[in-house]
């Protein structure tokens, strides 16, 4: 069994580090910066098919 000293040692150790919270600000930039490029890209998405379907429609009617 672990004596609860050792215990609360290694949860003071846990509690004082900050190098995971530095990776974990990281992980959510990145992943904001995620999000707004899928984003961009499904707006950017739509405007092109929309382009390609009337080049599309064009060509069709001047056949």
């Amino acid at each position: 069994m672990i004596p609860l000293r050792s215990l609360l040692r290694a949860g003071r150790r846990l509690f004082v580090d900050r190098r995971g919270a530095t990776a974990v600000e990281y992980g959510l930039i990145v992943a904001l910066i995620v999000l707004a490029m899928v984003g961009a890209l499904g707006s950017v998405a739509d405007t092109t098919t929309t382009m390609w379907n009337n080049v599309s429609t064009k060509v069709v009617k001047a056949r």
